[in-house]
């Protein structure tokens, strides 16, 4: 049987149970009980460490703990309102050209 270490969460990880902090894969299982009591701690690893942390209840996952990403911002609209108008730039100005005669 598995030793429960003092202090730190359990995480399950492909059917074992091994302590929070050790070598894991990127995708992370925890109870919910284990996230309601180490939930500032789960964020902070999942800020520090990039990674997922999937929130199970009676074995099943309810909800994944994700980093946040700034959304990308769409190409259509970006520029507007940057571009100023100087008036018709393909009417005529008045001026006589060398070419014209």
């Amino acid at each position: 049987m598995y030793e429960i270490p003092k202090g730190k969460p359990l995480v399950a990880r492909e059917a074992a149970l091994v302590p929070w902090g050790s070598e894991a894969p990127a995708q992370q299982w925890v109870t919910a009980a284990d996230f309601k009591t180490h939930c500032l701690r789960l964020i902070d690893e999942v800020l520090q460490s990039r990674g997922e942390v999937v929130v199970t209840r009676y074995g099943k996952p309810v909800a994944k703990l994700v980093p946040f990403t700034e959304a990308a911002t769409s190409l259509f609209g970006h520029l507007g309102g940057s571009v100023a108008s100087y008036g018709d730039l393909v009417a005529p100005s008045g001026e006589s050209w060398d070419a014209d005669a």
